[in-house]
């Protein structure tokens, strides 16, 4: 019970560091203007204005989601305890009477707490367009998106919180979150085409292979989450044959999100012993 109240206390501490410099308000209208004009604008090039289809919306903010919110959540979480170390108030922290797990705890709650509190704020203003368009039925869709997007940010939080554990100065660390940005949004993909273009389709890439790959990346995996389980956009990308039915299952892309939040902070807490 004193562990969990100490968490708590550093979780809130480290909260309201985030909000007093109004950073996290920032990145809520970025995302409320984003998305916005996303579903209002998407549908233009066809010669619509306004809400087209839920699928729609949801696959035009996927985009949106998978370059902003992984960048946010490195950029937020990248000097959370070398940035201690550097001030040197980590040793101050170590010495009052908590442990270095519950130090590592109280500081990724209050981020993920920041980070949701503005991934949940910017995509408010949509939830409300969509359920006057839409109804319950658009809005069920769209709240399973907004989910899966928090999901997205804390697992890239938990690999923001183990970089800044592994990085001994806090320009190397954030030289990593970008080098880590760059490699899961933009070339892991390339990478996985590259070799599969190669091997023209055969070697170990050949049959399920690929898709089971992109297990890898937790932004592919928010891809599967949304895009390849709503039929009418696996239809109208072609990809419904890219991706097993055994992996369109929600619950279970759901469980592959949760081991790409929890893996992150156990390697962290594991090095953080030393």
């Amino acid at each position: 019970m004193e562990a969990a109240r100490q968490i708590l206390t550093l979780a809130a501490k480290e909260f309201r560091e985030r909000m007093r410099n109004r950073w996290v308000l920032a990145v809520a209208l970025v995302f409320t203007l984003f998305s916005l004009a996303i579903t209002y604008f998407g549908g233009s090039a066809q010669g619509q204005i306004g809400p087209r289809s839920i699928e729609f919306i949801i696959a035009s903010l996927v985009s949106l989601v998978i370059y902003l919110i992984p960048l946010i959540a490195l950029l937020l979480g990248f000097d959370a305890v070398v940035g201690e170390r550097e001030r040197g108030s980590l040793d101050l922290l170590l010495a009052l009477p908590i442990t270095r797990l519950e130090l590592l705890l109280g500081k990724y709650l209050g981020l993920a707490a920041a980070l949701s509190l503005s991934t949940l704020s910017g995509f408010a203003v949509v939830a409300g367009l969509l359920w006057q368009q839409f109804g319950w039925a658009g809005l069920y869709h769209y709240l399973g998106f907004v989910l899966s997007a928090l999901l997205l940010g804390l697992a890239f939080l938990s690999l923001a919180v183990l970089l800044s554990v592994l990085a001994r100065e806090r320009t190397r660390a954030s030289g990593l979150a970008i080098a880590l940005w760059f490699f899961f949004v933009l070339v892991f993909d390339l990478v996985l085409l590259g070799l599969l273009v190669a091997g023209a389709g055969g070697g170990w890439l050949a049959g399920d292979a690929l898709a089971y790959a992109l297990l890898l990346n937790p932004a592919d995996v928010f891809r599967i989450l949304n895009i390849f389980s709503l039929e009418d956009m696996r239809t109208l990308y072609g990809l419904g044959t890219l991706v097993p039915p055994a992996m369109a299952k929600p619950w279970l892309m759901g469980l592959v999100m949760g081991v790409w939040i929890v893996l992150p902070l156990a390697l962290a807490r594991w090095r953080f012993r030393s």
